[in-house]
């Protein structure tokens, strides 16, 4: 069975509906996949909907009846700041919330759907464009 982490560049394809997003869809909706999502997309999500006037409660309840939720423990975090100062050397524009997404996929030995580009090149990205 195969196992993704969806970030909140895939999330938002999906809930808009574009093309990409049916590529998100196509992974998200298989019923052999297993999905996840780390709780702190669920915070870029909010933030993403409530800074254009839309309520985030519908779009919540189909990401949480479509996915597990990570939640990150203390020594999770603390490996994750570690990681960030490392790669922040290289990809001097990925945020600390990619970390958390990218690490929640080494943890589980998944892979992160996204179209951002600060994963371009990770072996753990599964690009959606």
């Amino acid at each position: 069975m195969a196992k993704f982490v969806i970030d909140a560049y895939a999330w938002v394809e999906y809930f808009n509906g574009t093309t990409l997003g049916e590529k998100v869809k196509k992974i998200i909706e298989n019923p052999s996949h297993t999905i996840y999502t780390n709780i702190i997309t669920i915070a870029e999500l909010s933030s993403y909907f409530g800074k254009r006037g839309y309520s985030f409660e519908e779009p919540k309840k189909i990401l949480l009846s479509l996915s597990t939720i990570y939640t990150p423990t203390v020594e999770f975090a603390e490996e994750v700041g570690a990681l960030h100062a490392t790669i922040k050397k290289e990809r001097k524009h990925i945020g600390l919330a990619d970390i958390f997404v990218l690490s929640t996929a080494k943890k589980l030995e998944a892979k992160v759907v996204t179209g951002d580009e600060d994963f371009r090149g990770l072996k753990e990205a599964l690009m959606i464009k």
